[in-house]
């Protein structure tokens, strides 16, 4: 009867960090419909909904030290205890990453690089969170190679955006009769594009980190963690 509780404990474990993933994601699409519209509403939503991510955060994590102590798991069980316990890490950090997107949605003044696609850039790390979620939940192992191999695209998208605001900078005319508040203003809208799309490579890297940790759970391998 004991060992019939143990298991059902670890499903709901996993039921509960696959909820996390989803309330986590619909927070990073929300942070981009914001910075996309410029909606100061959805962004404030994003933000002041954080402290809801922290608080499911923390209830997981002790559940997975209660796990840990109470029940003393070992083998399978108890590589699926401690990846569960390192996912929901990544996810929390996940969400910051989206409280991030409508902090600058309230800090940005205009558009400056329309031919920047950080929707694109946006929507690539999602669905790497979603596949790498995905992979936790069929304990597929392929998919989890698949999504580390999606994660080098997206650094190349990254970079040829942070070149793209780079260069135009460089190549902007800034002369004796500019202010010192365009001056300001210009380097300050620089400075967010540049964080926003470190930020987006951020999540792409957290999501190669649950794949790695769901390699690990499956085939008890640490080819992906590094």
């Amino acid at each position: 009867m004991a060992r019939k509780g143990f298991q059902r404990q670890l499903v709901e474990l996993r039921e509960n960090v696959l909820y996390m993933s989803e309330i986590v994601l619909e927070r990073m699409r929300t942070g981009l419909n914001a910075l996309e519209t410029k909606d100061e509403s959805l962004a404030n939503e994003v933000i002041e909904g954080d402290h809801e991510i922290n608080e499911l955060y923390l209830e997981l994590e002790q559940n997975c030290i209660d796990l840990f102590a109470l029940q003393q798991p070992v083998a399978g069980d108890l590589r699926f205890i401690a990846a569960s316990f390192k996912i929901i890490t990544d996810l929390e950090r996940v969400a910051d990453l989206a409280t991030n997107l409508g902090d600058y949605t309230l800090e940005a003044t205009r558009d400056m690089y329309p031919n920047v696609d950080i929707q694109g850039i946006g929507n690539a790390v999602i669905e790497m969170v979603e596949s790498a979620m995905t992979a936790y939940a069929e304990e597929d192992v392929d998919a989890c190679f698949e999504i580390d191999g999606r994660d080098d695209e997206v650094d190349d998208l990254c970079e040829r955006a942070s070149s793209i605001v780079v260069r135009d900078l460089i190549e902007t005319e800034i002369d004796d009769g500019s202010s010192d508040e365009e001056i300001e203003t210009l380097m300050t809208e620089v400075s967010r594009l540049l964080l926003t799309i470190r930020d987006l490579e951020r999540v792409g890297d957290h999501a190669v980190n649950i794949a790695a940790r769901t390699l690990y759970m499956v085939d008890n391998s640490d080819e992906l963690i590094y």
